[in-house]
């Protein structure tokens, strides 16, 4: 395991991205801190109405199914299912 008791390395970023949920019909933006092979942190305007599972698209095209492991002022911490 690597520091922090995650499978597998972080990479920091700042992408743009969406939660999506609701088939397609709802959807929150958020902005992508981290990102690793594992899950992903996120910054989000409000936690309100987030559900627990998700799918979280990219800007750059890729999508994964999410689920929230954590939160806490705005940030989300996400394993990818």
């Amino acid at each position: 395991m690597t520091e922090d008791n995650r499978g597998s390395r972080r990479q920091r970023t700042l992408k743009g991205g969406k939660i999506v949920f609701n088939d397609g019909f709802s959807t929150f933006d958020c902005t992508i801190r981290n990102i690793s092979d594992g899950g992903a942190k996120l910054l989000v305007a409000s936690l309100v109405g987030i559900p627990q599972r998700f799918q979280l698209a990219l800007d750059d095209g890729r999508r994964f199914e999410c689920e929230m492991t954590w939160h806490h002022d705005g940030e989300i911490g996400v394993k990818f299912l």
